[in-house]
């Protein structure tokens, strides 16, 4: 049988009232990514703080969740996004 999972990798969106603005990212630390998305240590997300997450996806590995995050970011991904999440998308 499969070993324990040691490293999951995410994608993520998060969402800003201020910007009325999504924003995707992926990572393999979820909490502390989100953190640094609200402490202005991203100079791309600075302005929309406070960040709110509203979707994230867990993956077995960086690959497939960076596959993932790019997909989202295409013509198509935005379309599911438009049906999972509704206007804010």
């Amino acid at each position: 049988m499969g070993g324990a999972v040691t490293n999951m990798y995410y994608v993520y969106i998060l969402f800003s009232e201020k910007l009325n603005k999504r924003y995707i990212g992926s990572t393999d630390d979820l909490k502390d990514r989100i953190r640094r998305h609200n402490s202005k240590s991203s100079k791309f997300t600075s302005t929309g703080i406070p960040w709110k997450l509203i979707y994230y996806e867990g993956f077995l590995n960086k690959e497939y969740a960076l596959r993932e995050e790019r997909f989202l970011k295409t013509g198509e991904g935005r379309e599911r996004l438009k049906y999972l999440f509704g206007e804010i998308a």
